[in-house]
């Protein structure tokens, strides 16, 4: 786009960067190109009344978001971390032992810092569950088994409600053909939203 900012018109140039317009001495003229600064020039007529102009504008730097590249682990990798998930022993005393130690029982049953110890326990194995559910959602958006946007990963893990158990034994057959199976129900449900 080619502005006179004195007059205030505007033409388009060619494609190839050429213009050609009218323009008395002494105006301002602005070349406008889309994702280059704007280049400005006052008018300077030559002996045939003309003023040729010559300029190399310089693309604006390009500013691009971080990007953290993880790599995909394999199948083998999520099926030892699947097998691998514990919940932290907190060292109940239970069954016999209560007779034993009646008072730890109490102590352990009843005390605040004994409750967080567990309640802390299991947030650490529920957090560790939701990073290896998270890497198979990864790993089955990669292979196109399920195309589900990461940002919609914690409302199908929530939707999915796997079970610990299932979780850590299933064979990757049986988990792929449930989580596909969760996956369908899940879209039609949320189709509508």
């Amino acid at each position: 786009m080619v502005v006179n900012r004195s007059s205030g018109k505007a033409s388009f140039g060619q494609p190839s960067g050429s213009f050609s317009v009218y323009a008395l001495a002494n105006e301002r003229i602005a070349l406008s190109v889309k994702q280059y600064p704007i280049y400005e020039f006052t008018v300077t007529p030559d002996s045939n009344c003309q003023c040729n102009v010559l300029a190399y504008i310089d693309r604006l730097p390009q500013e691009v978001a971080e990007v953290v590249v993880k790599p995909l682990k394999t199948l083998e990798q999520i099926k030892e971390e699947r097998a691998a998930l514990a919940m932290v022993d907190t060292r109940m005393v239970s069954g016999i032992n209560i007779l034993e130690s009646p008072i730890t029982a109490l102590y352990q049953a009843f005390s605040k810092k004994e409750q967080n110890k567990r309640w802390i326990a299991k947030q650490v194995y529920r957090d560790d569950q939701r990073k290896v559910v998270q890497e198979l959602l990864r790993l089955y958006v990669a292979y196109d088994i399920i195309d589900l946007p990461e940002a919609d990963f914690d409302s199908f893990m929530l939707f999915l409600n796997l079970d610990d158990d299932f979780l850590k034994t299933a064979s990757e057959l049986e988990l792929i053909t449930y989580i596909k199976d969760k996956y369908e129900h899940f879209k039609r449900f949320n189709a509508g939203e």
